[in-house]
């Protein structure tokens, strides 16, 4: 009896990962309870466990008295010398308690109270535990199977891998191993609901095959799946001399295969993320080569991408997947056009106006507007400033020095090396409101100026010549006066 005691505590301290004083506690609770039902309170009970656990006494703290009152809480001096000849009247003395003297009934109620009260510190534990792992990867084997529902050995606990959350390319056999990402743990059983759909699955699985990602060098921006089928990541990196797209991919395309291989086939495109939406969606409807995109609404997020007639199947992708699942990374409705039948829509004059730089003879020869369109310029800064608002070029310059101060992340020297790219690149014209306006009137006279026929040769003259230009004939204007027209 005393061997299966001490088995079963230390299965619940090493194979549970329950406290060794936690077990105790829980066991010692069971015994004072059992005990207070047998004598009315608890208050002098002593639980003492034995070496190595191979079992427990129960001891009982009893006052020395000439006459006693209270059996349980006293004894009497004659019986106390019975036990220890030294007793005086006052002493304490322990008394071991007889398990004989405890009944069927309270004996089975201090086991029944033990049992449950193991169980829920067993599930609390493993809630515990499991609920610190949510969201990381996990390494089960697969155990049954049923209505599509697996259910996974994880050592300690039965994990829950529900049809829902496994791929359509996946087929599993018994024993076989599954690295899963833990989804959802409930507290009831605990649960462990594993999946291998989520898109952070594939995030973490990025984060193992590269460091980069996993030291927040590159820096992930959103993930999109259609599990099985396909998935398209989005990533920068703040440092300007890291390539996040080259990172992830690796060399010789390496880390991207591994990926590549864990999603059994699955197809994946890794593209920069880039402030500004028309060069976002451009890179997210790779492996299209997309000519130009063209914004519609900007309020409702819709958006024109043109691409050539070959390029068209490729942007869409089989059953709309490559464009639906661009629509979901940039969070755009991105409709996908031919040039033909991009010139054939009937759009807003911007569109228009935006179109006629697609089909010039050079449609790259355009004056730089946006920060992050000059050459150079950090990447990172000019997103920090996007994101405070300054994306524009005018807007820079605009901006007080106030204004730079105000943005975290980025350092004065930052705002100056900006300055001198804009200053190489940028021909900055400082117009004269005064002089603008007299030129504006000297080009309104000369378009509202009459012009008039030589009367020799036909030729057209104005006002201002004395001579006409293509016979030489000497030029006389003379204005009759409205006033005296009418008078007469």
């Amino acid at each position: 009896m005393a061997s299966n005691m001490a088995e079963a505590i230390k299965q619940l301290i090493y194979e549970k990962n329950i406290s060794e004083d936690l077990v105790l506690k829980t066991i010692e609770d069971a015994l004072l309870a059992a005990y207070k039902k047998r004598f009315g309170t608890s208050e002098n009970a002593i639980i003492r466990f034995k070496e190595d656990y191979a079992g427990v006494d129960i001891m009982a703290k009893k006052v020395i008295v000439d006459e006693v009152d209270d059996p349980v809480l006293e004894i009497s001096l004659e019986e106390a010398r019975e036990i220890a000849e030294e007793a005086e009247i006052g002493d304490i003395l322990e008394i071991s308690i007889d398990p004989a003297d405890f009944d069927l009934q309270e004996v089975m109620l201090a086991k029944q109270t033990t049992r449950q009260s193991l169980r829920d510190i067993s599930r609390d534990t493993l809630y515990a535990e499991f609920h610190a792992k949510l969201g990381e990867i996990i390494i089960g084997y697969y155990q049954r199977e049923k209505n599509g529902n697996i259910f996974v050995d994880l050592g300690k606990i039965e994990g829950f891998f529900p049809k829902k959350f496994q791929s359509p390319r996946e087929n599993y056999q018994p024993g076989e191993r599954i690295k899963a990402y833990i989804a959802e743990v409930n507290k009831n059983g605990p649960q462990i609901v594993l999946s291998r759909t989520h898109p952070e699955f594939v995030q973490k699985i990025l984060e193992l095959e590269v460091p980069e990602v996993y030291d927040k060098t590159v820096e992930i921006f959103k993930i999109v799946r259609e599990p099985g089928y396909r998935t398209k990541i989005s990533v920068y990196s703040r440092k300007e001399d890291v390539d996040p797209v080259g990172a992830c991919v690796g060399l010789k395309g390496i880390r991207i295969q591994n990926i590549i291989k864990e999603l059994e086939g699955e197809k994946i495109d890794v593209l920069k993320y880039d402030v500004d939406p028309r060069r976002f969606i451009k890179n997210a409807l790779s492996p299209a080569d997309v000519k130009e995109v063209y914004i519609l609404d900007e309020a409702r997020h819709n958006a024109l991408a043109v691409v050539d007639e070959s390029q068209l199947s490729v942007a869409i992708g089989k059953q709309g997947l490559n464009v639906r699942l661009a629509n979901r990374l940039c969070d755009w409705n991105i409709d996908v056009k031919t040039v033909e039948q991009f010139r054939e829509l009937d759009l807003s004059s911007d569109a228009r106006r935006a179109a006629s730089d697609l089909f010039a003879d050079d449609m790259y020869d355009q004056e730089i507007q946006r920060i992050d369109e000059l050459p150079g310029v950090d990447g990172a800064i000019a997103m920090i400033l996007a994101e405070n608002g300054i994306e524009l070029i005018e807007d820079f310059l605009s901006a007080s020095e106030e204004v730079f101060t105000a943005i975290e992340g980025v350092s004065a020297e930052n705002i100056e090396k900006v300055r001198i790219i804009i200053e190489e690149n940028i021909e900055v014209i400082e117009e004269d409101l005064p002089e603008g306006e007299a030129a504006a009137d000297d080009e309104q006279y000369e378009e509202e100026q009459e012009i008039y026929e030589c009367p020799d040769c036909q030729a057209q003259v104005t006002p201002d010549m004395s001579h006409c230009p293509q016979c030489g004939v000497a030029l006389s204007f003379e204005y009759e006066d409205e006033a005296d027209d009418q008078n007469s």
